[in-house]
């Protein structure tokens, strides 16, 4: 059990860390419509993540790959019972990638209308799309004993995963604005500052009334209720969104960022705590629910997984922050004239 307990952790933590890394380039594409007022403001907007983004989606596929490998029955119900909504997201992020690299290859106003939209849509629409999957997992599904959603879409659409979507969108619109306030100068950082200081009021509302609908609309709290040290989980993620508020008064737009980076990760462990042990909770019948002791790979295979973690994750984590380090400078108009920008 106490492997299938670490792969449960490891889970959420590869999760929370995706969110924590690509969240600001969804939040980013989401305002590109609003802070991109000229061409050189989109340029800039998009350069801003341009080093970053791909890198922060291997994220993704790590958690994908976990979720496969260390609790494959999971990931097979997953799969199947939220087909339309993760290809939908994977759609979304293969237009999100090509828009990159395609809108700048035709000088033509209406080529570029075309990639500008499919950027927006290929960020808005996983970020959404993300938070309604969440927040149904948190909720629960209609899960038959044979792993089979006894509903649709529609289904998933329900007004607590939907709310888990716009909460979702909030939190990484303001990472987002954050990021840019760090990477931007001039009129773009000042519109990025200004949308960010109007985001904080709707995302500190939506995670309240996130708190609140979570008392009733799942069984979360019970975790919570049972070891109440775990509140701290929530008191950080009020913590940060507070920092959030406090360092944008100040101007401090690095730790307001990593506030907000502190804010989506205590969102998003606020459920995986109050999930364990569960990975897929039924609605249906408890016995139906696959669990990190239920669903999970042999202790070999969790073993052999954990010995490889230890040794490849810290060179990957020591490369991201290479990255980050090294692409860390503002993006100016100077740079958009280099071969390599986008």
């Amino acid at each position: 059990m106490v492997l299938q307990s670490i792969w449960f952790f490891l889970w959420g933590l590869l999760w929370a860390v995706f969110f924590m890394t690509d969240g600001f380039d969804f939040g980013i594409g989401t305002l590109y419509p609003i802070l991109g007022k000229t061409e050189e403001d989109k340029r800039m907007m998009i350069n801003a993540k341009g080093p970053l983004w791909d890198g922060n989606q291997v994220w993704l596929i790590t958690a994908g790959g976990v979720t496969f490998a260390a609790f494959p029955l999971v990931y097979s119900v997953m799969f199947s019972s939220l087909y339309t909504a993760l290809m939908l997201i994977l759609f979304a992020l293969i237009i999100r990638g090509v828009s990159f690299e395609f809108r700048g290859k035709i000088d033509d106003p209406r080529w570029r209308k075309i990639w500008d939209t499919t950027i927006f849509l290929g960020s808005f629409l996983p970020a959404l799309l993300f938070g309604v999957a969440f927040a149904n997992i948190f909720q629960g599904l209609p899960i038959d004993r044979n792993g089979l959603l006894q509903g649709n879409l529609l289904t998933l659409l329900n007004p607590y995963g939907l709310l888990g979507g716009v909460l979702f969108v909030a939190l990484f619109t303001m990472h987002g604005a954050l990021w840019l306030c760090i990477r931007t100068e001039g009129s773009l950082q000042a519109r990025a500052a200004a949308t960010a200081r109007k985001i904080w009021p709707v995302e500190l509302g939506l995670a309240v009334v996130f708190l609140v609908a979570s008392w009733f609309a799942t069984s979360l709290y019970g975790n919570y209720l049972a070891y109440p040290a775990l509140f701290l989980v929530i008191l950080a993620a009020v913590a940060g969104l507070l920092g959030i508020r406090i360092f944008l008064a100040k101007e401090a737009y690095v730790k307001a960022w990593f506030s907000s980076a502190a804010t989506i990760v205590g969102a998003t462990f606020f459920g995986v705590v109050g999930l364990f042990p569960n990975l897929f909770p039924s609605t249906l019948r408890d016995t139906y629910s696959l669990t990190a002791f239920n669903a999970s790979s042999s202790p070999l295979t969790l073993k052999i997984m954990l010995i490889v973690v230890l040794l490849f994750l810290p060179a990957v984590i020591a490369y991201q922050i290479w990255a980050y380090t090294k692409f860390s400078d503002k993006v100016t108009l100077t740079d958009l004239l280099d071969d390599h920008a986008y």
